[in-house]
């Protein structure tokens, strides 16, 4: 996965991390984060919107912990600070209630934690995303450009700010 390397560079998963990739469409970049996982002793999750795929999923993932959401009105389930990084992968432009899916990402991210929103190209505004991150507590909102068919936005919870106690 050489067209991956400058996106794998910005994980660095410590043994015992929790990564959530909430998505609509298991790709090169759930496989990547699912190895990278692996190798460094961590844990990949998956919440998933997409019935279809339902039963395959677990086979491809063995190791990963699944979660299959019905539709685009209701939120992924996370416990609260018990992932270091949540990337909302084709599904927050879908989603029905945006504001939800952002106050479940801030509640399940431990501090100083990151949200990573990917969206295919010319799907999202990118400074109106970046100013609503920043309305929900979320700093540091930054556009990436390291894939070529998607627009990358990276914003982190920070301890002891706005919501972060």
């Amino acid at each position: 996965m050489p067209h991956l390397k400058q996106f794998l560079e910005l994980f660095n998963p410590l043994p015992g991390n929790h990564y959530i990739q909430v998505t609509t469409e298991v790709d090169t970049t759930t496989e990547a984060l699912y190895l990278l996982m692996q190798q460094k002793e961590g844990e990949m999750r998956i919440a998933f919107y997409n019935e279809k795929e339902k039963h395959e999923l677990q086979s491809i993932y063995p190791d990963a912990k699944i979660q299959h959401i019905k539709n685009f009105s209701h939120p992924f389930r996370a416990l609260p600070r018990d992932n270091d990084i949540v990337i909302f992968k084709d599904i927050f432009a879908q989603h029905k209630k945006q504001e939800i899916m952002l106050k479940t990402a801030y509640t399940t991210l431990a501090n100083t934690a990151e949200l990573i929103i990917m969206e295919k190209k010319g799907t999202i505004d990118i400074q109106a995303l970046k100013e609503l991150l920043e309305h929900y507590e979320y700093r540091t909102p930054n556009a990436i450009d390291i894939l070529p068919d998607y627009d990358l936005i990276i914003a982190k919870k920070m301890h002891m700010w706005g919501n972060g106690l």
